[in-house]
Order: C-alpha cells, then structure tokens, then sequence
C-alpha cells in the first residue's frame, strides 16, 4: 500500500478518535477537537476530515441505531483502523526522534 501522509488537522482528529473513551462520532469529535486545541473549528471541517481518512483507509465507519433524541436520526461512528494506529505510531516515532535531536540548551539561545 502506497504511504499516505497526514496533515496536521489530520493528525489531530485522528489522536482525537483514539483517545474517545466511548464510540466516536462527529459531534463528540468535534467538541474533543475544539477543547484540545483551544481552536474554534466548524463542524464541516471535522466530517470533511473524517471522511477523508476514511478514504485513505486510517478510520472505518458504521451507522449506529437512530434515537429519540436525534429525531429519528443515525450516528455515524468513528474507529481506528490498523493502518491509523500505524500512522500513529510512525508519527509518535518521528517526533519524539526530531524532540530528541534538539540540542540541549538550543531553546535558551533563541530565547535569550
């Protein structure tokens, strides 16, 4: 399978739908995303981005049963794919080599 990068909004939702304690759908998501970040974020770009990793095969995707509350409606519901947990992990691994690389005191310098 060809490597497919993420960006960082991407990487973000992501993190977001692994960290989800219970099932994740959109709306969970996007408050998850928005306390997160301290970032005010339209609810279109998190389903744009959640269908965009679906595509890339990061998160798969199920209708749950429709509710009262919901009018009727069905949540869509969010999971890591093991392609997204290796994307992570790569990730995860990259930057903690690049924090790593950072010479000691190097923040100090710009700084001071």
């Amino acid at each position: 399978m060809r490597r497919s990068f993420l960006g960082e909004f991407e990487e973000i939702v992501l993190l977001v739908v692994a960290a989800c304690p219970a099932e994740a759908y959109g709306v969970t998501i996007w408050e998850d995303v928005q306390q997160q970040t301290g970032r005010s974020i339209t609810m279109s770009a998190v389903h744009a981005t959640l269908y965009r990793l679906e595509e890339k095969g990061f998160l798969s995707s199920e209708m749950g049963g429709a509710t009262a509350e919901r009018g009727g409606r069905r949540k869509r519901f969010f999971a890591l794919t093991n392609a997204g947990v290796r994307a992570l992990n790569d990730i995860q691994e990259v930057r903690s080599r690049l924090w790593q690389a950072i010479p000691p005191g190097k923040f100090q310098l710009i700084g001071g």
